[in-house]
């Protein structure tokens, strides 16, 4: 079962070539309910209200944090970290950078980023998938690090998922 997170501050501190990001557990506030099935529903917006977690269908959807929620810390790069908050800023670059490539990639095949799954944690180190509906319909799990695929979830506006399973082991590896 995974729950809906949102990215909620880019920088909690600086770690010399580190940054820490925190996702916090949040609900739909307005009609319908958009969490995964067999799941519980929650994340989405960025902070500061910007939408990270709307994606195709989900643009009319708003997110508030839950009262006493669920919260985790990841440990992410610098670049990575740049890039996350160049795309919650809405700061326009010259050149595509390696996650605008990724993603036009996974475009110019046909393919859709639906969502990203923070999918483990295993060894303090987070795991993530990217959920890519190809030209075919299928549903594709690709492997990716945490912060590439928030900055690509960001970016393409789409929801960022956890598993219960990761938000357990994160309590328990505090």
């Amino acid at each position: 079962m995974a729950v809906r997170m949102e990215l909620a501050r880019i920088l909690i501190r600086e770690l010399n070539d580190y940054q820490i990001i925190e996702l916090r557990e949040v609900v739909p506030t307005s009609d319908g309910d958009d969490a995964p099935a067999g799941g519980s529903s929650a994340g989405g917006g960025a902070s500061g209200g910007g939408a990270a977690g709307g994606g195709s269908g989900h643009s009319a959807m708003t997110y508030s944090q839950v009262e006493n929620g669920r919260a985790f810390p990841i440990v992410i790069g610098l670049p990575e970290a740049q890039a996350i908050e160049r795309r919650l800023k809405g700061i326009p670059i010259k050149r595509p950078q390696t996650h605008d490539l990724l993603t036009n990639a996974i475009e110019a095949l046909g393919g859709k980023l639906e969502s990203i799954t923070i999918s483990d944690l295993r060894d303090h180190t987070f795991y993530a998938i990217l959920n890519v509906r190809d030209s075919h319909g299928k549903l594709v799990k690709i492997d990716s690090r945490p912060s590439d695929a928030i900055a690509l979830g960001i970016a393409s506006n789409v929801p960022i998922y956890v598993e219960e399973k990761v938000l357990d082991a994160a309590k328990d590896d505090e």
